[in-house]
């Protein structure tokens, strides 16, 4: 006599409990997910995020804003990013430099969603940060671009040619430039230069040297060129951007 087989129970994400879902994040190693409302105050963070920031529990991070962990200079491009986002804009791997509750510079990819609500309205935003380094060793997806990256990050204030990373990476110009796109969505080349207006950016708030000396020093050499290109990523000049936050 057979006996009568059970049926397995339908798993609908609808009938999931939010709880756990949520509760997943906590499993991913060095990944930050936050969720903000649209006064880009938290309201979800995982443990990873908390650790970052140096907040003991979920409980005391609802209701604070990047202004309470991060450098006031970096917290208002995250909150500018958090807005832009709410206008329906999406954040994709965006290279970002961030200080954890260490005080040690690290960097970052990030990427950021409008929340929306059952009605299609956009409600809130969440996001996700990847560091850069310590996901590449957990994952092990990114060994092949830890040569050039540790370079870029050493030495640019001075010249980088596509060539000097090839060769450092022991690839061809071609396949470094494959690479690149392929693990962090953008060509060497913009990733030099973002990574020299993280910089540039950090100068202008923790100096008083002038915007055509801090052009040279981060690597772009003619101060107009310069200033064009940090327009052009953060929507307004040196000038400005340090009088906001100095």
């Amino acid at each position: 006599m057979s006996k009568n087989k059970q049926t397995p129970p339908h798993i609908s994400l609808d009938s999931l409990p939010v709880e756990y879902l949520l509760e997943a994040y906590d499993l991913l190693p060095d990944i930050l997910f936050w969720i903000k409302d649209t006064n880009s105050k938290v309201i979800y963070a995982n443990q990873c995020f908390l650790d970052h920031v140096g907040v003991p529990c979920l409980e005391q991070a609802i209701g604070l804003t990047d202004l309470d962990f991060a450098p006031k200079h970096l917290a208002k491009q995250f909150m500018m990013d958090d807005q832009r986002v709410l206008k329906g804009e999406s954040v994709t791997d965006r290279l970002e430099m961030n200080m954890p509750d260490s005080g040690e510079i690290c960097w970052f990819t990030t990427s950021k969603r409008p929340l929306r609500d059952e009605t299609g309205q956009i409600i809130g935003t969440y996001g996700m940060s990847r560091h850069l380094e310590k996901t590449a060793i957990a994952l092990n997806v990114m060994s092949a671009l830890k040569m050039p990256v540790s370079y870029i990050r050493l030495n640019y204030m001075h010249k980088i040619s596509l060539s000097t990373l090839a060769d450092i990476s022991y690839l061809s110009i071609s396949a470094l430039e494959r690479r690149f796109k392929k693990f962090l969505h953008k060509t060497p080349q913009q990733y030099i230069t973002q990574v020299r207006l993280e910089n540039a950016r950090r100068m202008l708030v923790e100096t008083t040297l002038p915007i055509s000396v801090i052009a040279g020093e981060t690597g772009f050499g003619d101060p107009s060129y310069f200033s064009h290109k940090f327009h052009q990523e953060y929507a307004e000049l040196p000038s400005e951007f340090r009088a906001k936050h100095q």
